[in-house]
């Protein structure tokens, strides 16, 4: 798309804020309308714990509006962007994964000490207002969470999550490897940035 005029570089960035609301709520607060840019990493198989072998976990800092009713907004907002929600509540303290489904985790209170990868993986300390996604077979473990710890857990249309706490067989493991997503980044509801981080996995 070529851009001739301020007046079709403005009409450009209205169309991108109106399609999320995420980023229009930050737009709203005075902050940059651009797509939040996640940090990323791959997660080998470690023990009984599969991870992922195509896709890195994305982990999206202060991608939320913790304006008004957060819970209730970031709901609507993970809707649009094609991720809905199947529940708000908190993380297991013990080590699983899922297998039938990839997971966005939206961080709409207090903060948490997540482990991902199993045991011995990866820390990570969360906050309301971040986003992370697990590709499938991402293990995860909540470590420790202040009492106000509230998520919500959202799945690509027509996933849903199963409790895994052992090896997977090999069904499992070629499911995990080629389950399908939404072509839509959770928080901003563009292509980007999630297809070029995950396509390029």
């Amino acid at each position: 798309m070529q851009i001739d005029s301020r007046r079709d570089f403005l009409r450009l960035m209205t169309q991108i804020a109106v399609s999320s609301p995420l980023i229009l709520a930050a737009a709203a607060r005075g902050e940059s309308a651009s797509p939040v840019a996640p940090q990323h990493f791959m997660l080998s198989a470690n023990g009984w714990v599969p991870n992922n072998p195509h896709l890195p976990v994305l982990l999206y800092r202060q991608a939320l509006s913790l304006s008004g009713d957060v819970t209730q907004q970031s709901e609507q907002a993970l809707t649009h962007n094609g991720w809905p929600p199947q529940w708000v509540a908190g993380v297991f303290n013990f080590h699983h994964y899922h297998s039938t489904a990839h997971e966005v985790l939206g961080f709409v209170g207090g903060e948490a000490r997540l482990m991902l990868g199993g045991p011995g993986g990866k820390t990570v300390t969360v906050h309301a207002g971040d986003v992370a996604l697990l590709p499938a077979g991402t293990g995860h473990c909540n470590l420790g969470s202040s009492d106000d710890f509230l998520v919500i857990g959202a799945y690509p249309p027509d996933q849903h999550w199963d409790i895994c706490r052992s090896a997977p067989t090999a069904a499992m493991r070629q499911r995990i490897a080629t389950l399908p997503y939404p072509h839509q980044d959770p928080v901003s509801g563009q292509p980007q940035p999630l297809m070029s981080l995950w396509q390029q996995a």
